[in-house]
């Protein structure tokens, strides 16, 4: 341990005040010592700690995906009400992973990492004790943008600690942490739900969350010039206060800014993130409400999709590097193929059919494994500019969960307006919002063909 605890160089405090300068691009460390075996070593730990963090990160924020259906029960708040607290957190996270995305690209990705995994766990705490629709609102609402700081930064962190040729196969490991954490939340949150109720759902998360921010602490590195490497490509230490350093970072967010393939591709990322966040939101509340699942079965069945999800997401980068010289577009199509098919099956098949829901949702995890590692950022970071990471992924971001949110407002309202109560039992239709999922899924797979024959920027 203590071979990391000292290379993590901070920019001098005189070049800075407060809250700017806590976030400063680590200062390159000229008097490290630069020994190959030790750079891998700090390089992984830096890795491995940004993937698991992030994939506690996801924890903090599908805890609310749990209790929806407990919370109804205890007569808390109601379907539409539980859509509008959903939607907040998708809302605010839409605009804080563009605003984010910009900032990373300058900032020290570790402590803006930490920064975010510590108050979104303490959103959740809190969130734990409360019974108020407007706090649980506004504090979901904060947690959105608590929770846009943690991609960001794991994007940045790989564009800093990897080369281009490698950029595909580690990103899509990186980005299985999107399917970790959703596993960890269907059976850790749930197993609480069931054992103690739903506040306990919350509370536990938030502990987790608690775990990831040690992990950044302890493991997680800003840049390797911090730590004495790649000096020759050097990360300037006073990129907030270099006049010619801004003007870079501008030109190429600029560029992303103005390239249509990236904002078509944003388009199409949120169709498919209203096709995902169906599942993940309202699937569990799905399972019980129209097919008798129990709230512990039905969160089963749904981590099927986030465990199957991370062996997509884990192959998606290798395979389309290796076979696909680095090209994402086949594996994008057949993806959203299988997501546009899965969805069907899910949801277009009556009754409970335990095998049936199981095998849909390995292959609608299968697709959206692959889908969150190219179109929901990786085929965006490819056509941008280097230094314009953070930004291309902003631009993805804000458009996706713009659809995020979008479907979790639309769905509280159809779920709502089609539920007759009888003796006093809910009975739902959920036509209209089958539909509406299995249409995102295809409109997303239309769009994504747009881009075909998009070009890589010169990096």
């Amino acid at each position: 341990m203590k071979s990391f605890e000292s290379i993590d160089r901070e920019v001098p405090k005189g070049n800075g005040r407060g809250f700017i300068n806590f976030f400063k691009i680590s200062a390159p460390n000229y008097k490290a010592d630069a020994d190959p075996e030790k750079f891998k070593s700090i390089r992984w730990a830096t890795f491995l700690s940004a993937t698991v963090a992030y994939a506690l990160y996801y924890v903090c924020r599908l805890s609310m995906n749990i209790v929806r259906k407990p919370i109804v029960d205890d007569g808390l708040f109601n379907e539409t009400q539980l859509g509008v607290i959903g939607s907040c957190l998708f809302f605010v996270y839409a605009v804080g992973k563009l605003a984010n995305g910009f900032l990373a690209d300058r900032c020290n990705v570790r402590r803006f990492m930490a920064t975010g995994l510590l108050l979104t766990a303490l959103v959740n705490l809190v969130l734990g004790f409360s019974q108020m629709f407007i706090v649980f609102a506004v504090l979901w609402g904060l947690n959105g943008w608590f929770q846009s700081m943690g991609a960001p930064a794991g994007v940045v962190s790989l564009n800093r600690w990897y080369d281009n040729k490698d950029r595909g196969t580690f990103y899509g490991f990186w980005s299985a942490s999107h399917n970790i954490g959703e596993a960890i939340t269907f059976i850790t949150v749930a197993a609480l739900v069931s054992w103690a109720g739903w506040r306990s759902g919350m509370i536990g998360a938030g502990i987790i969350g608690f775990v990831g921010l040690a992990l950044v602490l302890l493991f997680m590195r800003d840049t390797p010039q911090s730590c004495g490497y790649m000096l020759d490509r050097e990360m300037p230490a006073d990129a907030a206060t270099s006049a010619a350093e801004n003007n870079d970072f501008n030109k190429a967010q600029s560029a992303v800014l103005k390239n249509p393939a990236i904002w078509i591709l944003a388009l199409g990322s949120a169709f498919m993130y209203i096709s995902r966040y169906a599942v993940n939101s309202w699937g569990v509340f799905y399972l019980e409400a129209q097919k008798g699942y129990s709230n512990l079965d039905a969160a089963f069945i749904i981590s099927i999709s986030s465990v199957c999800g991370i062996v997509g997401t884990v192959f998606s980068g290798l395979i389309s590097d290796k076979l696909f010289r680095g090209s994402r577009n086949v594996p994008a199509l057949v993806a959203g193929l299988l997501n546009t098919a899965a969805l069907s099956l899910f949801l277009l098949v009556p009754g409970e059919h335990f095998w049936l829901d199981a095998t849909a949702m390995v292959m609608f995890g299968l697709g959206i494994g692959v889908l969150i590692c190219f179109l929901g950022g990786l085929m965006a970071v490819d056509i941008a500019p280097k230094a314009a990471a953070g930004a291309a992924l902003g631009v993805v971001g804000i458009a996706s969960y713009l659809g995020a949110g979008l479907q979790d407002v639309m769905n509280g309202i159809l779920i709502e307006g089609n539920k007759t109560m009888v003796d006093g039992v809910a009975h739902y239709d959920f036509t209209v919002v089958n539909w509406f999922w299995i249409g995102s899924a295809a409109l997303s797979t239309l769009l994504t063909l747009l881009v075909w024959n998009a070009k890589h920027s010169d990096k």
